[in-house]
């Protein structure tokens, strides 16, 4: 059972401390490893882990194939500002392989999962001889999939899955306690830019949880495309999250007077605290007409741009 600190009570300086503390004495000696995302969630953990650890911390970024648009290079570039080496991991071909011929959205999570963890991250902690892996799994992560409702790609314990056994390397996350509102406090606490603590969410399986159906470079290039127009147009608003979805099938549409079967985008713009509820943001018409436009117009083959706007529950944030 875990204890939940909710932000409102959260007495961020003594979390930290005792964090740091519980980190160095998981580690003791050895060495650990983590991985860098650019989200606030591993964003934090990455600052905790520098704390406790210092050098005996090897901090790597995964280019998956599935990250946003510079994405490498801007993560990387924030933490050298802070005084932390990246090291950037071109795992690309293993992803794409794990993800062929796959729909089922369980599957593609569960193919992100195992090929995170035990083939990339397997042999990065073999190279390195680490026995640690630090990472940012939040509260929220572990109820929806405990709740049956989305398998995050980072929880384990919590469904009887032993690490050790599975991947062979113990799991430390110390940020597990909190919700995403209590996430951004410790970051903003441990000195992350604001760029970095009041980030948008992005999830762990990337823009693989906002393809519905096969991912492969090109559908994913796809929705790259029209997330760098999403981001762009909304970041000024006080939303939650948001993001664009690439759906599967074909839909009619019209080019130069001929028909286009082409390509349909959703747009999801939420309002939401802990991310455990959401509310669709109420977006001026005008702003729903220019994301339309400009999407249609700069990103090849989208003929059709919808908007979502059911709660969560019974919809969720990301698509997949």
């Amino acid at each position: 059972m875990i204890t939940e600190i909710i932000a409102q009570e959260l007495d961020t300086e003594q979390f930290i401390s005792e964090k740091v503390e519980e980190i160095k004495d998981a580690v003791t000696d050895g060495t650990a490893i983590n991985a860098l995302s650019g989200g606030v969630d591993s964003s934090a953990v990455t600052m905790l882990g520098h704390r406790a650890l210092g050098s005996q911390l090897k901090t790597v970024f995964v280019e998956n194939g599935l990250m946003r648009e510079g994405e490498s290079e801007q993560v990387v570039g924030f933490f050298e500002k802070l005084g932390v080496t990246v090291d950037v991991v071109d795992a690309r071909k293993e992803f794409f392989a794990a993800l062929k011929g796959i729909t089922h959205p369980e599957q593609k999570r569960e193919a992100v999962t195992q090929t995170f963890y035990k083939d990339v991250f397997g042999r990065l902690v073999r190279q390195s001889g680490a026995k640690h892996l630090l990472q940012g799994t939040i509260l929220t992560d572990v109820d929806e999939t405990v709740a049956g409702i989305k398998r995050q790609h980072n929880v384990f314990e919590q469904l009887g899955i032993d690490p050790q056994e599975a991947f062979g390397y113990k799991i430390i996350e110390p940020l597990i306690q909190l919700r995403k509102d209590g996430v951004r406090r410790v970051g903003k606490a441990l000195g992350l830019p604001v760029e970095l603590f009041d980030r948008i969410p992005f999830p762990g399986p990337a823009l693989a949880a906002r393809v519905i159906g096969e991912v492969n470079p090109e559908r994913i290039e796809t929705v790259r495309k029209a997330t760098v127009i999403v981001e762009r147009l909304l970041k000024n608003t006080d939303a939650f999250q948001y993001m664009a979805i690439l759906h599967e099938d074909r839909v009619t549409g019209m080019r130069d007077g001929k028909r286009d079967f082409g390509l349909q985008i959703e747009l999801r713009c939420w309002d939401s605290i802990d991310a455990r509820t959401a509310t669709p943001t109420n977006l001026p018409y005008e702003t729903l007409t220019n994301l339309a436009a400009e999407i249609t117009q700069e990103v090849p083959g989208v003929v059709s741009v919808t908007y979502n706007i059911a709660n969560k529950p019974p919809s969720t944030i990301e698509a997949i």
